[in-house]
């Protein structure tokens, strides 16, 4: 089932932009003026980069089924258990980490800002290339 897609108003990519920017900054710079050991800092850099991968796969897997394109179910199933398990384990690292309460809401906050705005973004590209009737780049993933 194809969807009439209308182009989001530049203001509206823009905002996109500026929101993953701004999440993405803040949440490394947050990290690189951490007092923690490296090893801390690379299991929340890795968790943002998963998150963010997590994301914007597992809204293009909704997108291509509401589109009538074919998804596997254990690939659809494995983005919403991986969005499910980034989100684990970055309240399960914020929970155990010595840290105030303001630098935990800090990263849990700067990690949501990053994931919607990938998402976003990932839906902007899309209506943009719709609108356009163009069609984005296949990825040749099997899914």
């Amino acid at each position: 089932m194809k969807q009439a897609s209308q182009a989001p108003t530049g203001a509206f990519v823009a905002a996109s932009w500026v929101a993953l920017l701004a999440g993405v900054v803040t949440y490394l710079a947050g990290l690189w003026d951490a007092r923690m050991q490296l090893n801390e800092k690379g299991y929340y850099f890795t968790l943002l980069m998963y998150g963010l991968f997590s994301a914007v796969s597992l809204q293009k897997s909704v997108r291509d089924r509401l589109e009538g394109i074919a998804v596997s179910g254990l690939y659809f199933s494995l983005c919403w258990a991986s969005i499910a398990l980034v989100l684990l384990l970055l309240a399960v690292g914020l929970w155990n980490a010595e840290l105030t309460t303001p630098e935990k809401g800090f990263y849990a906050m700067a990690f949501v800002l990053s994931l919607f705005a990938a998402v976003t973004i990932q839906k902007n590209v899309r209506d943009l290339a719709a609108a356009g009737g163009r069609q984005p780049p296949a990825a040749d993933d099997g899914a």
